[in-house]
């Protein structure tokens, strides 16, 4: 396994470092532990919007 190493961008930051997974992890997502994540585009039960600015985006899916 890779070691993946940070830059000092904060006092605890610097020298850190930690594994990075490349040879268990696949590129995408097994299928069966997928579920579908439902969006509200910032509106409540009733259908008003009850939070702006939200809304759109790419489709994503819940990973169990």
């Amino acid at each position: 396994m890779g070691i993946r190493k940070y830059k000092p961008t904060t006092p605890g930051r610097r020298g850190s470092s930690v594994a990075d997974f490349v040879e268990i992890t696949r590129s995408t997502p097994e299928k069966s532990l997928l579920r579908p994540l439902h969006k509200t585009g910032g509106r409540n039960n009733t259908g008003r919007i009850t939070t702006r600015h939200k809304g759109g985006g790419h489709k994503r899916q819940y990973r169990l």
